[in-house]
């Protein structure tokens, strides 16, 4: 499972998720990929269900790139635990996901069995995501984006 080796603060406020993911929002590494369309947290089981889910389906063929991290810690009182004395201790670790953020990358497969890869890893996750492929020069007239 993901996780940080160390971390500088451990225990974290929730915070907002405004706005539009401004980084991670291009497919950098393979040809295929998922992209977030709403906002969420996903856990780092999550995450790991996802690939497990990619990796199957490709009978190990391929590439996958995850370009995500879980590095914020969640906290949680244990069950039937008064109000009060203080934060519950980090239970799980989550990664904030913003829409427009790609997710998961694959290259070296075609493209049905990435999209079909795809869409079993998107079942894994509690967001709703879009399959997304790398624009080749001569769709776009060569210009860069």
């Amino acid at each position: 499972m993901l996780m940080p080796k160390r971390v500088k603060h451990r225990k974290t406020m929730r915070g907002r998720m405004k706005g539009k993911a401004q980084r991670g929002n291009f497919l950098a590494y393979g040809e295929y990929g998922i992209v977030a369309t709403e906002p969420g947290w996903i856990t780092s089981n999550q995450i790991e269900a996802a690939r497990q889910a990619m990796t199957r389906r490709t009978k190990r063929g391929g590439q996958v790139w995850i370009k995500i991290f879980p590095d914020k810690p969640v906290t949680a009182k244990p069950a039937e635990t008064r109000m009060g004395s203080g934060k519950g201790a980090p239970e799980y670790w989550v990664a904030v996901v913003k829409p427009g953020r790609v997710l998961f990358e694959m290259g070296g497969i075609t493209e049905d069995l990435a999209r079909e890869a795809l869409r079993l890893a998107a079942h894994k996750l509690p967001i709703q995501t879009k399959f997304i492929k790398k624009e080749t020069e001569t769709q776009n007239g060569g210009e860069e984006q």
